[in-house]
Parts: structure tokens; sequence; C-alpha cells
């Protein structure tokens, strides 16, 4: 039988008519190709000496083909190249249990009676205040953080009698002469375990709250 044109089709599903192809060897560039030059060899050994197949349609032939089994390879080494960088991620992130992550926020963290929190300073300061708030609202003591640059700082509150729990929240004041400082009030968390889901890093902290890794500022 005379053939023509090779028809790349064929490459996912039979080889002539008895020939099946699983799915697996459909994925795979070597098969791919193996079947590609079956086909091929088929052809030349098939077709019409009175009209043989043309140089350049050959040549655009095996460019598709390559082009398939490229495209192909390619989708395989960036599979595993994200499974590999999903693994050394979670890797890297079991050293973050028990360490302190800072989020945005104004609520203390308690370490018995030691309350703790952060401040990130957007300029150079040349006197920062923490002022800890009670339960009524009212400011119950003032922690004096001196000067302090541009950046994060961590602080510690001493709760002595009033007890853990007396302050829940606290409030920064920052200056450079007599101009303000913008202030973000961060929390401390401890965090207690870490997974990975949806290709994504993610750290369940002591409050029960769960963040992405890109939702902290820094880790302590």
């Amino acid at each position: 039988m005379l053939t023509s044109a090779l028809d790349l089709s064929n490459l996912g599903t039979t080889v002539g008519s008895t020939t099946a192809v699983n799915s697996n060897n459909a994925t795979d560039p070597q098969a791919s190709q193996d079947r590609f030059l079956k086909l091929l060899v088929a052809q030349i050994n098939n077709q019409d000496p009175l009209n043989p197949m043309d140089n350049a349609q050959m040549t655009t032939q095996m460019a598709q083909i390559n082009t398939v089994s490229g495209i192909q390879e390619l989708n395989a080494t960036l599979k595993g190249m994200a499974e590999q960088s999903a693994a050394m991620q979670s890797l890297q992130g079991t050293s973050l249990i028990g360490r302190e992550a800072l989020i945005d926020g104004d609520q203390l963290t308690y370490d018995g009676a030691i309350a703790k929190g952060a401040v990130a300073l957007d300029g150079d300061a040349s006197q920062v205040y923490v002022d800890v708030i009670g339960a009524n609202g009212a400011v119950i003591d003032t922690v004096d953080m001196g000067s302090l640059g541009a950046g994060q700082h961590a602080f510690e509150w001493d709760s002595g009698a009033l007890g853990a729990g007396a302050a829940t929240r606290f409030e920064v004041r920052a200056t450079s002469g007599s101009e303000a400082v913008t202030a973000t009030p961060l929390s401390r968390l401890e965090i207690s375990s870490v997974g990975f889901s949806s290709g994504a890093l993610n750290l369940q902290l002591q409050n029960g709250r769960t963040l992405t890794y890109d939702q902290v500022r820094a880790f302590m």
C-alpha cells in the first residue's frame, strides 16, 4: 500500500492497525520518537516511487517530532524541579518549629509573666515608647526602648504582680526630634508546626492561627 504524508496524530494512538499504545508511552518522549521513526520507515518503504516524499516535507515532520519531544522533556524537567523545590521547602520549614514569627498585629504574647511584642520602624527614631494597654483600654505601663534605627525591634514587658494576661495589646510612639516616625506594631508568635499545601509552606502558630510563609515579616 502506498502512503503519503506522515500523520503525527498516530504517535499517541496506534502504530499500524494492531499495536496499542498505553497512556504512559503516550507521554514518554523516547516512546514518541520510537513511534515516529517506525512510522517514517514504514512510509519510506511503502511510498510511491513515482511520487516520493518531498525532502522539505520530511524535514518539517522531523522538526515537529523534535518540538513535541522537547516540550515533553521540558515538562518532565519542570515537574521534577517543582517536586524537588517542595521537598526542600518542607525540610527548611521544619527548622522554623519553635522559633517566633513576627506578624502584623498589636497583640502581646506571654512566656510566663513576660509579655512579648515587636515594632517595625520606617525610619530612625531618637525615642521609642511602647504603651502597654490593659483590659479596660487604659495604659498600665510604658516600655522605654530609647533610640532605635529603622527596621524591626523586639521588646519584653514584665507583668510582675499584675500577672500574665493583665495586658493583651500595646501601642507604639516613635519620634525623631519633633517629627513622628511611622511605627508598625508586630506580634511575636511561636511556630508550633509547619505543613506544605497547594505549593505553599504553611505555618501553624501557638494561637492556632495558620499563615503562609510570605505573610510573616521575619523570624526570631
